[in-house]
């Protein structure tokens, strides 16, 4: 068992003793369940690590309360990252997009794409209809020109169960979904839904 020798030098205003075996300086007054606690200093790296810590909090209070650093508050980063990438895009008025239907493959092929994902949940694969009306016959509830079926899909007819995409699918992607549809007309569903709306003659 260690044996210790008390010292009455007085150290950051501490006594301490010394073990006489090892040489290990404990603190006195300082045993519980017989162990000592060492009375060493903290390594040099601990230290310059706190004093780095602080002065590293007070250039950022300098900069956030008196220099007022826009790169400090999360909300005037955001504005300005989404300023940013809104100035590399070019500009686009609404006139210049023309509501109409597309007939490239791949605006067809995209259409297809969208509609397996989204509107075939409701309307069938072959668009015979389920919960939505049939897009294969000649009977429409909301009119069947372009800017009809543009206006349903923004929008959406919240009373029959429609949602609004104008929030989920670009003007483009909804002009292309609806080309896919157009497609559908004519052709024979395993299942039809019974007609729904007016009967009106087919403009595409």
């Amino acid at each position: 068992m260690s044996t210790l020798n008390e010292n009455s030098n007085n150290k950051q205003g501490e006594n301490y003793e010394i073990d006489t075996l090892t040489n290990d300086r404990l603190i006195a007054d300082h045993d519980y369940d017989g162990i000592k606690e060492l009375d060493n200093d903290l390594p040099p790296w601990w230290k310059w690590l706190f004093y780095i810590c602080i002065a590293f909090g007070i250039i950022y209070l300098v900069r956030l309360f008196v220099m007022d650093s826009d790169d400090l508050y999360q909300d005037r980063e955001f504005n300005k990252a989404m300023a940013e990438a809104a100035s590399m895009v070019p500009a686009r008025s609404n006139a210049e997009f023309e509501i109409k239907i597309l007939t490239d493959s791949e605006s067809i092929k995209r259409g297809k794409e969208t509609y397996d994902k989204i509107c075939q949940v409701c309307h069938l694969m072959d668009g015979g209809g389920l919960v939505g009306p049939n897009f294969t016959d000649n009977y429409w509830i909301h009119g069947n020109s372009i800017n009809d079926w543009f206006s349903v899909v923004t929008n959406g007819v919240i009373e029959k169960g429609m949602i609004a995409y104008k929030d989920q699918l670009s003007p483009t992607q909804r002009l292309e979904v609806l080309s896919y549809i157009a497609t559908l007309h004519g052709t024979t569903p395993a299942n039809p839904k019974a007609p729904q709306g007016e009967e009106m003659e087919w403009l595409y």
